[in-house]
């Protein structure tokens, strides 16, 4: 398993407009095989002093994929290509961050 943390950023005042084309993305790519989940975020205000607020014209988009290989079929998805064509003049910015769970026990990475 893997995760996807998607950091869209946005032009001002767009983001109702991006995620109303997202959610008519998000039946077909649940239909892809290796997802486990699939879905937008946005801020949820908490008063926590660690909160870092991404801010009004930021999507943030939570990805469970079984493989690798699985993520990057979705990439190239033709629904994906569509969809990027289709909020094109609303995306400012994409950063991906691709990250395996660690185990209790498991001390590769450190």
């Amino acid at each position: 398993m893997i995760h996807v943390i998607a950091t869209i950023e946005l032009a001002p005042g767009t983001r109702d407009a991006y995620l109303a084309e997202f959610r008519k993305l998000v039946p077909l790519v649940h239909n892809e095989v290796g997802v486990a989940e699939y879905g937008p975020a946005v801020d949820e205000p908490s008063g926590l002093a660690a909160q870092e607020l991404a801010g009004e014209d930021v999507v943030i988009v939570i990805e469970k994929w079984t493989s690798v290989a699985a993520l990057k079929a979705h990439v190239n998805a033709p629904h994906m290509a569509e969809f990027r064509t289709r909020v094109k003049d609303l995306v400012k910015h994409v950063s991906l961050h691709v990250l395996r769970p660690v185990a209790s026990a498991d001390t590769s990475g450190m």
